[in-house]
């Protein structure tokens, strides 16, 4: 589904159903659940108000993306101490039980789970954002380009970069996860 906007500048229609995916890309930058909900409330009293200007054809979803992305680099230039460090803690999406899954699928499935987010969150953060843009959020490569603000290059470059260490930390903690199983 293209996520263009017909109803910009309805007052019915401010794009609650990005919520979830902000407060995840929130999270993942500021690694503090209060500072990521400020984000987003943030985003969208930037947001909102600027919606009655927008195209018909305007990428809401990126745009919301860059806005978020946006406040936070303002947020990070007034502190100059950096974001708090906390982990980010399953939700209620990832507790949901596939019937058709035996219990060993299961318990296989929430560690490959774990390994992938602890992989991630050892990343820096210009990492950690490009491949939740990416492999999360699913944006295209000039999408996240128009969010990171960069060339398509740079996207391109970055996201395999990102996925050699992702493979490394993957291999390394799955060896160490493996003798600790025997």
């Amino acid at each position: 589904m293209s996520w263009t906007h017909s109803r910009v500048g309805r007052p019915d229609a401010p794009c609650i159903e990005f919520l979830d995916r902000l407060y995840s890309y929130a999270l993942v930058l500021t690694r503090n659940h209060a500072d990521a909900e400020d984000l987003v409330q943030e985003t969208y009293i930037r947001a909102i108000p600027a919606m009655r200007k927008l195209r018909a054809d305007s990428n809401i979803k990126s745009w919301l993306f860059t806005i978020l992305r946006n406040v936070w680099l303002n947020q990070l230039r007034k502190l100059r101490n950096g974001p708090q460090m906390f982990e980010i803690e399953d939700g209620v999406a990832n507790s949901i039980v596939e019937p058709s899954k035996d219990s060993h699928d299961l318990y296989v499935s929430k560690m490959e789970t774990a390994l992938v987010r602890a992989a991630i969150q050892k990343l820096p953060v210009q990492y950690r954002e490009i491949i939740l843009l990416r492999e999360y959020e699913e944006l295209s490569y000039q999408e996240i380009a128009a969010v990171l603000d960069c060339p398509i290059g740079t996207v391109m470059s970055r996201l395999g970069r990102v996925r050699a260490k992702l493979r490394t930390l993957l291999a390394m903690t799955s060896k160490r996860f493996s003798v600790g199983l025997k």
